[in-house]
């Protein structure tokens, strides 16, 4: 794989494209015999890593903070309730 046409490329992929590649990329390195060819493919394994976590990281803080906007719209609807 070509780097740079990798990280272009990855920048764009789902969370589910990404960990599909790394598992192919898993899987050519428990296949290789040849260690020495097996630098490249760890170094994308790791920068895919790295963009698996900050998704998921991205994704967890969409998630949190629209919850924690239906909380606070619930409370108000309550509080706003009581008040009458």
């Amino acid at each position: 794989m070509n780097e740079k046409n990798l990280l272009d490329d990855i920048a764009f992929k789902s969370l589910n494209e990404l960990t599909d590649l790394a598992d192919k990329i898993i899987k050519n390195l428990e296949n290789e015999n040849n260690l020495e060819n097996t630098s490249e493919d760890y170094t994308n394994l790791l920068k895919i890593n790295r963009l698996i976590e900050k998704k998921f990281q991205k994704n967890f803080k969409e998630i949190s903070d629209k919850t924690n906007f239906k909380i606070k719209d619930i409370k108000s609807n309550k509080n706003a309730k009581k008040a009458k």
